[in-house]
């Protein structure tokens, strides 16, 4: 992903005359770029396990780059992955809704064809896997794979907080903020995805 684009983009690109506000301006834009750095592989692989579609999941995430560079980063640097992953999911949901619409209008329209099978292709089995920084052991192989087919079939709220609690390394609390609901609605959706995982891949993991 082209992050300095992103800055760029978000006219976070110094190109003023005063030496001081010069450096002190590049200092924040490294700041906020190096945490874009951090979180862009593991954003990117949230992305693509709700929408099943790696050109989606990366539009998304650039945009969600786009609008924390461009909205949010005059804010402390602590209140930005929260804030972030909040833009990224409304983006998520979004998106899930336009397809809905899309699929609704495309269902009536003359000369539609149609799947004898009903039943769409899944993007994800023939791309390459994103390669996030969490453990090798959890994003390889089979378990990935059964994970990966667990988190799609639980309901959206309990998906996003198992993967920001576990994969983004969220606490409650950060995790409230990126969803927009309150801590106790975390921990519940949290536990409900916890307990359905457990049975599902008790046997695998």
């Amino acid at each position: 992903m082209a992050r300095f684009d992103t800055l760029n983009q978000a006219g976070m690109v110094w190109d003023g005359p005063a030496p001081a506000l010069k450096e002190s301006v590049l200092e924040y834009t490294r700041e906020l770029e190096k945490f874009l750095a951090e979180i862009e592989r593991r954003a990117f692989r949230m992305a693509q396990i709700a929408l099943r579609d790696p050109d989606d999941a990366l539009d998304v995430v650039q945009d969600a780059m786009l609008k924390l560079a461009r909205n949010y980063a005059s804010r402390p640097s602590a209140e930005w992955r929260p804030l972030f992953y909040r833009i990224l999911e409304n983006g998520i949901r979004d998106l899930q809704r336009r397809r809905s619409v899309r699929k609704r209008f495309m269902t009536w329209m003359p000369g539609a064809k149609e799947d004898p099978d009903n039943e769409a292709q899944d993007p994800l089995e023939n791309v390459a896997a994103a390669g996030p920084d969490i453990p090798e052991l959890l994003m390889q192989g089979q378990a990935m794979q059964h994970l990966e087919l667990g988190l799609r079939a639980l309901p959206a709220r309990q998906r996003e907080a198992f993967m920001l609690r576990n994969f983004e390394g969220m606490d409650v609390a950060e995790t409230a903020t990126a969803m927009g609901c309150s801590e106790g609605s975390v921990k519940t959706h949290y536990s409900r995805a916890v307990h359905t995982l457990r049975e599902q891949l008790g046997e695998v993991w």
